[in-house]
């Protein structure tokens, strides 16, 4: 199991395989095409939610426990998919909409937990969020490219060996990692701005 420490309002832990099927990263890209078509809808609901919730804090200082419910859902969703997509395990993702803080645990290898701030938050950080969010954005396009590099890499040592490369795939966790704290900041969720970390 791989832990998250940083005691960050959203975290991921991942428990990876011990072996991956070598033909995996030929069609698994494939098979996760239904849980890629939900999360590309679920990603437009989750944008017209981060609009409303942007004016629901800033005009109230609080966030609807129902718009949080469905941003954590989505995020959660969305990594479990790309997990798969990426070839990082082989067991199917399951169909589930859970909008709790807490991860249901119904999916043996990803676990995505969050902490909400829905009260007493900080409406001039959420009038500017758009803002603060640039420097993460132009990392994360960064990284974004190191590992796609990466993933090629890997591409070829699952498909001859069967394994992903430990220290690859810890990277790419670590981008998987950032990328969940980002969206849970800028989709709102809390106040929390994002270390610039891989851990």
């Amino acid at each position: 199991m791989i832990e998250n420490p940083s005691g960050y309002p959203a975290t991921l832990v991942f428990n990876p395989p011990e072996k991956i099927a070598n033909w995996r990263p030929l069609v698994q890209w494939l098979l996760a095409l239904p849980h890629s078509l939900i999360v590309q809808v679920l990603g437009r609901v989750s944008q017209i939610i981060a609009i409303i919730s942007w004016f629901a804090i800033v005009f109230t200082g609080k966030i609807p426990e129902g718009l949080a419910g469905v941003q954590m859902m989505y995020i959660r969703y969305e990594t479990r998919t790309y997990s798969y997509v990426g070839f990082l395990r082989e067991e199917y993702p399951p169909f589930t909409f859970a909008t709790t803080a807490a991860d249901p645990l119904d999916d043996p290898r990803v676990r995505v937990d969050f902490q909400p701030q829905l009260t007493d938050r900080n409406r001039v950080t959420v009038f500017f969020r758009i803002f603060l969010m640039i420097p993460h954005l132009i990392a994360l396009a960064v990284l974004g490219v190191a590992a796609f590099v990466v993933y090629v890499i890997a591409w070829f040592a699952v498909l001859f060996t069967g394994r992903f490369p430990e220290g690859m795939r810890n990277f790419v966790l670590g981008v998987m990692r950032w990328y969940v704290r980002l969206s849970s900041y800028s989709l709102l969720l809390h106040d929390v701005y994002p270390p610039f970390s891989l851990d």
